[in-house]
Parts: C-alpha cells; sequence; structure tokens
C-alpha cells in the first residue's frame, strides 16, 4: 500500500459490482475512506464489508435530487468533507434510434445522465467549501464514435461528457480548486457488459448472442484498467489535469478493424 489517497473521503455510486467496485477496492487499498452507494443493496453491503475499515455502504438512487442531498449531508456529517466523487453509476439498453422504446431512453438517461448532473451539482457545493476536490465522470467510447445498437446510451454518455467540460470550467473560473475529469472505456469485463449481447438479442437486433466469441472480437479489459485510472485522477498527482477526456480502451475507438491483445 503506496497510500496515494490516503485521509481522503471518496463516494463512488454504483459501486456493488462491475466498475464500480473495482473503484471502490482500489480506493480504499490506497488509504482512502469509501462510501460506497448502490441501489443493490446486498452486493453493495458485500463489498463494504469486504473492503472492511472505513468503508460504507448507503441505499442510494442516483435518478432522485433528494437523495443525493441526504448522502451529502450524511458524508459531511459525519467525515466533515467530501474529497473524490466517482459518477460510476450507469446502465445500458439495446436498441437503435428506431427501436428504442421512450421508457429505455428514459431510464438509460436518468441513471447516467441525470445522476451525474446532481451527483457533480452537490459535490461542487461540498467540495468547495472544505478546499477542493476531484469529480471523476465515468463517460464511454459510446460518446466518441457511433454505436448504433445502444443510442440512448450513447446519448447519456455524450451528455457526461459534456458536462464534465462545463463543470470544469465553472470550478476553475470561480477559484474553488475542485477537479473534473471523464473516463471512456471500451468494453470492460463487467456485468453490465456481459448482458448487452442477450439484450441484443431480446431486442431483435441480431440473431444470437455473439457476444462471447473468442474470434474477430475486440479483447475486453480488466476492471482495474479504469480503477488505476480513476485512483490517479482522485490523487493529487492529478491536480493540474481539469476538464480532460481520458480514453481507456487499447486504441479501439481510433483503429478500423478489430483490436487484439498486441
Amino acid at each position: 500500500m503506496t497510500g496515494r489517497v490516503a485521509g481522503k473521503v471518496a463516494i463512488v455510486t454504483g459501486a456493488a459490482k462491475g466498475l464500480g467496485e473495482a473503484d471502490a477496492r482500489l480506493l480504499a487499498a490506497e488509504g482512502a475512506i469509501v462510501v460506497l452507494t448502490d441501489v443493490d443493496e446486498a452486493n453493495g453491503r458485500r463489498v463494504a464489508a469486504e473492503i472492511g475499515g472505513d468503508a460504507e455502504f448507503r441505499l442510494h438512487d442516483v435518478r432522485v435530487e433528494a437523495e443525493w442531498q441526504r448522502l451529502m449531508g450524511e458524508v459531511m456529517a459525519k467525515h466533515g468533507k467530501l474529497d473524490v466523487l466517482v459518477n460510476n453509476a450507469g446502465v445500458v439498453e439495446a436498441g437503435n434510434i428506431e427501436t428504442t422504446s421512450e421508457e429505455d431512453y428514459r431510464f438509460v438517461m436518468a441513471v447516467s445522465a441525470d445522476g451525474t448532473f446532481f451527483g457533480c451539482k452537490h459535490a461542487v457545493g461540498a467540495m468547495k467549501a472544505t478546499g477542493g476536490g476531484s469529480i471523476v465522470n465515468m463517460a464511454s467510447i459510446a460518446s466518441k464514435q457511433g454505436e448504433a445498437y445502444v443510442a440512448a446510451y450513447c446519448a447519456a454518455k455524450g451528455a457526461v461528457e459534456a458536462l464534465t467540460r462545463a463543470v470544469a470550467v465553472h470550478c476553475a473560473q470561480s477559484g474553488y480548486h475542485v477537479r473534473c475529469n471523464s473516463i471512456h472505456p471500451a468494453g470492460i469485463q463487467t456485468p453490465m457488459v456481459a448482458s448487452i449481447g442477450q439484450k441484443m438479442v431480446e431486442a431483435g437486433l441480431v440473431a444470437q448472442d455473439a457476444s462471447s466469441a473468442p474470434s474477430g472480437a475486440n479483447r475486453l479489459g480488466e476492471p482495474v484498467d479504469i480503477a488505476n485510472v480513476v485512483l490517479f485522477l482522485a490523487s493529487d498527482e492529478s491536480k493540474f489535469i481539469n476538464g480532460t477526456e481520458i480514453v481507456v480502451d487499447n486504441s479501439m475507438s481510433v483503429t478500423a478493424g478489430f483490436v487484439g491483445d498486441g
């Protein structure tokens, strides 16, 4: 343990599994007090218990502003500050621009776009009062390239990308010492990514789930690949990085064809 975020108080949303779980585990291992939030209470409490130490879980629906207000109030009352917010919570539903239902569109947008907006809004308020902090927003290469089969997800992550710049500029111009950056992963080995193939089948976009096919498929990254970037942005090592997009995709968004292990 090197303690790269020792003593920092961090909130990680969507921390019950996948990228959020990996982020929470690494931040805690590097010395942070981590508050894990999710709507999946059973898994969230399990992960927090496995991390141990000062890690704690809060049941939290990121779509609801009042829940953000409650969460920030609890964190500030207990810890007196917030140093890091990782807006990781997100969902995906399969559908192109013609087939996506209003229900699916609003659900995906509410979790990723609305949740990130409310998180940034209330984190900025908490952080500016105690000297600053770092907000890390989880976007996607879906905001960088066309992915027809997840149109709502592309829209939501595009909103996260643009909001990140707005927050970063606002905080810099206001002298808040609050940084806001976005991470743009490619496919990572998480339950959400694993679900996409079957969702495409159910949506009638493909005849069969080929998501696990080893041949001709882009190699998936590991959750720790993203957690390492989260850790860097959360730490003081990145104190001069603000309003930046970090793409973590092994060149997939700039390469024609498939990307293998090379």
